[in-house]
Order: structure tokens, then C-alpha cells, then sequence
């Protein structure tokens, strides 16, 4: 998909605005949810996510007629179709979400968090995108800071190690004998997973990502539901990604993997705190699985505000694991995230614990001294800051953030120059870090996603 862009060389009096509120049947603003612009004379559609307060902006640079519709797990989308636009004209479009059970109210009469995938979607005949193609990563815009982005490269890619993990429940294609049918359906589908699987491995992803979706047509098995998913996650198509994951889930309610596929692309469409709930189900599934505690650890990391549910799962992974260290290191983050602004030195003490553990078991761990530098400073031990952030640059030199917080450190204890000398190397580290970056980036081809129209109104129809 493309997101909100525009030529820099076109005329700006040109340029088409898109603005306006998403709320949900109550009125609140609905924040994370996805606003397309899309035309059939205008074939890549125009993408942006709604903000904190609901509003959203969409840039566009040819005239024309468009359907512009909301997207949000958990609802149905809300379109508006044959919205005609001229050169350099001003739009004020304001869209409404319904939930999947048609209102935002148990059936209690009691109100539900907005936003949550209480009733899951349903899958139609034929999904509600379509792969149109790829684009290089340099064509689309990002969203999101540079810490969420780098946390969901990182789900991403643990996501795919997840496929060879083997499958933890037994679906309704599954059954202690099949018949001749089923076993040649069952044949079939693998079939087409292993053509996606080579497909993917030759360089040629939307042929791969159709082998995966006939997988699940003839055989819809956890294994091929899963291999579609992360098909989609790889390829930057979240949205879609968690429609697959979320239709797997009503067929695999106990299947860890599939609610850790769903919470990555949940966390990858920037639905945060929806994204760790399916992790800490996924855990709670399977609680020895390592992966899904570092899914959340790795989440809580990046997020701006603690993770409701995340403390407990991460106290219960360190508990059992008192000798892993990222057991240890996680942990402490979910506990310091909330009292950074504090001075409870109780918590304070608990958390240099943890990391200090962490550093001891894992002597090359750059993040854990970096943290642990972070909690000194922040209870104005400045020496034993700059001692062990000392540590983390000798282990890597490169680490932009290590030279930072050194720097900052530096300055708190009065060498101004030895600080100056760090912030320099910062500056430097951060520019490799961002060329890096973007060079892997651009390595990725992303699909481009297509919103197929429905032939019932957005209102009625299933997500």
C-alpha cells in the first residue's frame, strides 16, 4: 500500500486535502485505524493512519472521483464512495465506525473498550484486498517513530521463525482419521504452501502470497492460514495480515502462534495495546514458549506507555527463567517504564537488580547496560551511569544511543568535554544506523494492496 505522499517537483496549489474526524457509533474518536483513498483511474491507493483524537489527513495529486473508507480491527469499514475532487480543493470528510456486533454495548448495556476485537471478523468468499503487485520500500511513506518501527521489523522477522514451529492445536480439518477427501485436500493445500515457500525463496512474493491463499481455500489448516499471514507481514501489508490472522483465530482459538501472528500485525497497524493482549494470550497458551515473552518484551520496549497486561506475563518469564537474561532485562523495563517519572527508590533498586543480573549473565548485552545506565542517572548516581555506559560502548562502538546517554552522563558530572566528544559520536552512529536502515528497507520489496469493493453496503457487510 502507499502511504500519504506526494511529487515534491508538482505545483503544491495543485494538491488534493482530505481531512476530517473517525469516530466510532458513540461519538469517541477513534484513534489507529486506517483511511484509504482509492480510485479506478488512480490505481495506488493513498494511506494514512487516524490520530490520538480521531483525525486523519490525506494528501492526494490527481483529480478525479475516489471512495475513501476507514479500516479498524474489530469494525466494519466505513465508506464513502464517489467523492469527486478537483486541483487544489479542500475536503472535509467526517466517518463514522460501527463495531462488528453493530454497536459498542455488551449485551449487558454495558459499554466496551472502543477499539477492541471483541466479535472476530469473518473471512468472506473472497478476502477484501487483493495483491496488486510490489513496490520498492522507498515509494512508501512511514508512520510510527523510529523505535516502533524498528520493533515491528524485529516482530516480523521473529513472526517467520515462528512457521516451522509446530502447530499447538487440531482445527476442524483435523481429526483422528481422515477420509480419502480430506487426506487429498489436506495433500493439496501443502502442495501450494510448499510453491509459496519456494516462490518466496526464488524472489517472486506475490506469486508466493497466491500459493498461500489457494493453500488455505483447499486445506484452511493452521499451518497454511499461518504461512498466508506472515506472507503479508513480510511484505508490509498489516492490515491484511491481521484479517488472515484474525479469521485463523476463530478456527484456532487455542493456537498460541497464530495469536502471536495476530498480535505482531496488530502491533505493525499500530494497534498497540490490542496487540499485547494477543501475546499475553498467546502465553498464557503456551507458557514455556520463549518467543512470545520476547514478542512482548520487545513491544513493551517500544512502546510510549506500559502495556497493561505485560508486567505480569514478563514477571512470570523472568520468574521461571531466573538465569535467561533478555528474562531478566525485559522484566525491569516493564516495571521502570511506569516509575521513571517517580522516585520510588524501592522500585528503582529492583529494577538496577534485574538489569544488573542481566549484564552478569550476559556480558556482551549492550541494551541491558545501557538501561541500567539510564536507572543510575536517573536516581543521580551519574558516576556508576558513566561506568557502565562506558561498558556498552566498548561493546558497540556503533550503538548511537549508548554515545547519547554517555554524553548525558558525561555532562552531569562536569566533563563537558569528554560529553561533546559523545554526542559527536552519536550523531555519526545515528546517521550509519539510518542509512542501515534504510538499505534494508529498500531490500524489501512491499506489496502493493488493492481494497476490493463489496457488493453489500459497508454497513451489513462482515469484516
Amino acid at each position: 500500500m502507499f502511504w500519504c505522499s506526494a511529487t515534491l517537483s508538482q505545483d503544491r496549489s495543485s494538491f488534493i486535502t482530505i481531512e476530517g474526524t473517525l469516530r466510532d457509533a458513540q461519538g469517541t474518536p477513534v484513534a489507529g485505524a486506517s483511511v484509504i483513498a482509492s480510485g479506478k483511474n488512480h490505481p495506488a491507493p493513498i494511506e494514512t493512519l487516524t490520530k490520538a483524537d480521531g483525525t486523519f489527513l490525506l494528501i492526494l495529486s490527481d483529480a478525479g472521483s475516489y471512495s475513501v473508507r476507514a479500516v479498524k480491527i474489530g469494525f466494519r469499514e466505513s465508506v464513502i464512495d464517489a467523492v469527486g475532487l478537483a486541483a487544489g480543493e479542500k475536503k472535509h470528510l467526517d466517518l463514522v465506525l460501527a463495531t462488528m456486533a453493530g454497536d459498542n454495548r455488551s449485551a449487558s448495556g454495558e459499554s466496551q473498550p472502543t477499539g477492541t476485537a471483541a466479535t472476530p471478523m469473518e473471512l468472506q468468499d473472497t478476502p477484501t484486498f487483493t495483491v496488486a503487485g510490489v513496490t520498492d520500500w522507498s515509494n512508501a511513506g512511514l508512520h510510527g517513530s523510529d523505535a516502533t518501527s524498528k520493533a515491528s521489523d524485529a516482530l516480523t522477522r521473529e513472526t517467520l521463525e515462528l512457521k516451522s514451529r509446530k502447530a499447538g492445536a487440531k482445527g476442524p480439518t483435523s481429526g483422528s482419521s481422515l477420509s480419502d477427501a480430506d487426506s487429498s485436500e489436506k495433500s493439496e493445500g501443502e502442495r501450494h504452501r510448499v510453491a509459496g515457500d519456494l516462490d518466496e525463496r526464488s524472489g517472486d512474493p506475490v506469486a508466493a502470497v497466491g500459493e498461500y491463499e489457494r493453500a488455505v481455500r483447499i486445506d484452511p489448516s493452521e499451518e497454511n492460514y499461518f504461512a498466508w499471514g506472515t506472507e503479508l507481514l513480510l511484505h508490509k501489508a498489516p492490515q491484511q495480515a491481521a484479517e488472515v490472522f484474525s479469521v485463523a483465530a476463530t478456527k484456532y482459538p487455542k493456537s498460541a502462534k497464530i495469536l502471536a501472528g495476530l498480535g505482531a500485525a496488530l502491533y505493525t497497524s499500530g494497534s498497540f495495546q490490542e496487540a499485547a493482549q494477543r501475546l499475553c494470550q498467546a502465553s498464557d497458551l503456551d507458557p514455556d514458549a520463549r518467543a512470545f515473552y520476547l514478542f512482548l518484551g520487545e513491544m513493551q520496549t517500544a512502546a510510549n506507555e506500559p502495556l497493561p497486561c505485560a508486567s505480569g506475563k514478563l514477571g512470570r518469564f523472568a520468574r521461571e527463567n531466573p538465569w535467561d537474561a533478555s528474562a531478566n532485562y525485559y522484566y525491569a523495563l516493564s516495571l521502570w517504564k511506569p516509575e521513571r517519572a517517580s522516585s520510588n527508590a524501592q522500585s528503582a533498586r529492583q529494577v538496577e537488580s534485574l538489569l544488573e543480573r542481566a549484564v552478569n549473565l550476559k556480558p556482551q548485552f549492550t541494551a541491558a547496560y545501557i538501561e541500567l545506565g539510564i536507572v543510575r542517572a536517573g536516581q543521580g548516581n551519574f558516576d556508576g551511569a558513566v561506568a557502565v555506559l562506558q561498558k556498552a560502548v566498548e561493546i558497540d562502538s556503533d550503538s548511537a544511543e549508548a554515545h547519547y546517554q554517555l554524553g548525558l552522563a558525561y555532562k552531569r558530572t562536569g566533563e563537558q568535554e569528554k560529553g561533546d566528544q559523545e554526542f559527536a559520536a552519536y550523531k555519526a552512529a545515528q546517521s550509519r544506523e539510518t542509512a542501515d536502515l534504510e538499505r534494508q528497507r529498500r531490500e524489501l520489496r512491499q506489496f502493493l494492496i488493492v481494497l476490493k469493493d463489496q457488493a453489500t453496503p459497508a454497513s451489513s457487510a462482515p469484516r
